[in-house]
């Protein structure tokens, strides 16, 4: 398995994978090609962050995007890991488990004071995988506005 950064090639795929992951995770539709187009933008501008992606036989198995927050707190970045997606066949494997091992050693040699992610309520399976990881439930709550 080779755990690398995604590259333009790679958008349609990641995707395909985030429509799915929508459904399976948040019982929600998303359309495929504002989510293509949002792919391509971060891949193409990696100020918004970045994709990891694990290939086996020259296909994606698996992705974890991550975008920065800056903690003026700290005076330091955390990073966020969004749209987690390993493919059904591929799942129990250590796929998710060595994408996030990648992004830790990235992100400490980068002197990163956090990763965070969050998840929805009813995604039992992967609050376990994350819980199983050594992540622990921060004492925030998500609110949000939509514009």
């Amino acid at each position: 398995m080779l755990i690398r950064k995604a590259i333009g090639k790679d958008a349609e795929k990641i995707a395909r994978n985030n429509v799915l992951l929508a459904k399976e995770s948040e019982n929600a539709d998303i359309e495929y090609e504002k989510t293509l187009e949002g792919v391509k933008s971060l891949i193409n501008d990696e100020m918004k962050g970045f994709y990891l992606v694990a290939e086996e036989n020259g296909e994606i198995i698996g992705q974890v995007m991550v975008t920065y927050e800056w903690s003026d707190w700290r005076a330091k970045q955390i990073w966020w890991l969004q749209s987690i997606y390993v493919g059904k066949e591929w799942r129990r494997k250590g796929i998710m488990k060595a994408m996030i091992n990648e992004i830790k050693q990235m992100a400490a040699s980068k002197g990163i004071v956090a990763l965070r992610l969050y998840v929805h309520e009813r995604n039992v399976e992967a609050i376990k995988a994350y819980e199983s990881m050594g992540m622990k439930k921060a004492p925030y709550i998500i609110y949000e506005m939509k514009l």
